[in-house]
């Protein structure tokens, strides 16, 4: 079984560096076809659009991984601790939640 993982390991390397070239090229001729003319800027290399790429990504997401948990598994967290409340309590979040958010309590005609 561990094999069957070790063979597709460089695989998987391999179709990693393609989609990041590709996606480097990609950048680079829209760089080169659209800044170039309309800034009068040099034209960049495929390397300078991998450097852009990771420049983007650091400075707009980071490298935190996954933001906790997924949106079903939250919902469904959040639907178990809204059926364990009491009806006061319910009527407590309520009433706090009223006004916030477009929130309203008040059934409608």
């Amino acid at each position: 079984m561990k094999k069957k993982w070790m063979k597709k390991i460089p695989l998987v390397i391999g179709a990693v560096a393609l989609g990041a070239a590709a996606f480097s090229g990609v950048v680079m001729l829209l760089w080169n076809a659209t800044l170039t003319p309309v800034l009068h800027i040099s034209a960049i290399s495929i390397w300078q659009a991998a450097g852009i790429l990771l420049l983007s990504k650091i400075l707009f997401s980071g490298f935190r991984g996954r933001r906790g948990m997924g949106g079903y598994h939250k919902r469904k967290m959040m639907q178990m601790k809204w059926q364990t409340l009491t009806d006061e309590q319910k009527q407590q979040f309520q009433g706090r939640m009223h006004g916030c958010c477009g929130y309203n309590t008040a059934p409608q005609a």
